[in-house]
């Protein structure tokens, strides 16, 4: 029997489909989660066999269940040697897999697919069996808006813009720079089919980004849901549900030993590498700052912890939104991957910017000179630019120094933002409700009809 296969009568049955990605399947599990909260509602998520194994993620209510398709792309330890072919191999050879996984959910009417924006052919499958088809957007939305508008020719059938909001459409937009034709082509593909879509959910809150959400409403015709952060905030006071590894005791064991604010917490993401020359100049300018560090550093951690000052514990692994919110935490060198952006901004922890690739430099300028709520250490991701120890261990004592007017004002910020979007997720907040508005959406038969710009 599959994992959670059962029949129960539901009133939505949600079929959720992330791109082969852990940055793309943890917001969509968790999503799921927060989804699957709520009364009246079973959602299968679909991954592929091999991610099926490396998640190794144990259902944690009986509306959840698990299927999967079968490995039809690369392997996720091959994808980085060739991203561009992993993609097209996405786009071309897991629709039909997953129709036939589609014909065989007969127990259950399927109410919605819920899929990432990065699976395209999605549109087409809903349009052929009349079900309604939601894209999930797991970047900052601005990224999606600068996309709407480097890409004119998706436009078509795109409401015209208000003048109410001509006046924010570029205004700090990121730009969208493609190395080659086939980038651009098949980013044009996925968000030309997002756009044709009954409905687009952001893994981000309202408030954050408020302009963003409200001129994607004006602009679409679709309904859009900002539902985030997509991180697993409700599973912060439940006991695990399955065995962690014994580095997971180690490191809250060394945590709580610490002073409050103390630690830095590293941490460059799951899939973008970092050169040994580099990890090297970071070792070094974390011994040097002379501040408590914990580095989650999977290949590597062997090396690096015999490499490691007094000052350092270095890990393969971590619950990372736990290790943010403990008190010892008081800041996060981190490579500006969303779903780590919103756990540091859900946890109130300053961040120093290391981005590596993709949207991620755009992160840190958002970080750095919007929120305010961190500080520059790379803004170049070409692999030569090489950021020397002396320069990380300055600007790690800048963040991380008690005392220092500049460290305090990026601590202040970072509670303000804490607190914003830890209303949004409470009852009442911008993100309950939204979630409340897109299982509405579902049940009634409202995905499509558009939504008014002004509303959360």
């Amino acid at each position: 029997m599959h994992p959670g296969g059962h029949k129960q009568a539901t009133g939505c049955h949600i079929v959720a489909m992330p791109y082969p990605g852990r940055g793309h399947i943890n917001p969509m599990i968790n999503l799921c989660t927060h989804l699957a909260s709520r009364d009246s509602i079973t959602i299968t998520i679909v991954l592929t066999e091999e991610w099926l194994g490396l998640v190794g993620w144990d259902l944690e209510r009986p509306n959840i269940r698990l299927r999967s398709i079968p490995n039809v792309v690369p392997s996720e330890h091959d994808r980085a040697a060739d991203m561009i072919g992993f993609i097209e191999s996405v786009f071309t050879k897991m629709e039909a897999p997953f129709c036939r996984l589609l014909d065989q959910l007969d127990d259950l009417p399927v109410s919605c697919v819920l899929a990432d924006t990065l699976l395209p052919w999605i549109t087409a499958v809903g349009s052929r069996r009349s079900i309604p088809t939601v894209s999930l957007w797991t970047a900052v939305p601005s990224t999606f808006l600068g996309l709407y508008e480097e890409f004119p020719e998706t436009r078509e059938e795109i409401i015209v813009d208000p003048p109410e909001v001509s006046s924010m459409n570029t205004a700090g937009l990121p730009s969208v720079e493609f190395k080659d034709t086939r980038t651009r082509n098949l980013l044009l593909e996925a968000f030309s089919c997002a756009t044709k879509s009954q409905g687009i959910v952001f893994t981000s809150f309202y408030e954050l980004q408020p302009h963003v959400i409200s001129s994607l409403r004006a602009k679409l015709h679709v309904p859009i849901h900002a539902i985030g952060p997509s991180i697993p905030y409700m599973s912060l006071n439940v006991p695990p549900s399955m065995p962690l590894p014994s580095s997971h005791e180690d490191c809250f064991s060394w945590l709580d030993s610490q002073a409050e604010a103390s630690v830095l917490y590293v941490s460059m993401g799951s899939f973008y590498s970092t050169s040994s020359e580099q990890l090297h100049e970071l070792s070094k300018g974390l011994d040097a700052s002379g501040y408590r560090y914990l580095w989650v550093a999977r290949k590597e951690a062997i090396g690096l912890q015999e490499s490691s000052g007094v000052n350092g514990l270095v890990v393969p692994w971590c619950d990372q939104l736990r290790v943010l919110c403990h008190s010892s935490v008081g800041g996060f060198l981190t490579h500006c991957g969303w779903n780590s952006t919103m756990e540091s901004i859900y946890a109130g922890v300053p961040m120093l910017t290391f981005p590596l690739a993709a949207e991620q430099p755009y992160n840190s300028t958002l970080i750095v000179d919007d929120w305010k709520i961190g500080l520059e250490l790379k803004s170049n991701v070409e692999a030569d630019n090489l950021v020397g120890g002396e320069e990380i261990s300055h600007k790690i004592m800048r963040l991380m120094d008690p005392n220092g007017e500049e460290a305090k004002d990026l601590r202040k910020r970072a509670q303000e933002l804490q607190e914003t979007c830890r209303r949004a997720v409470e009852q009442g907040g911008s993100t309950d409700c939204n979630i409340v508005s897109f299982v509405d959406d579902i049940i009634y038969g409202k995905l499509g009809q558009r939504c008014n710009g002004n509303e959360l």
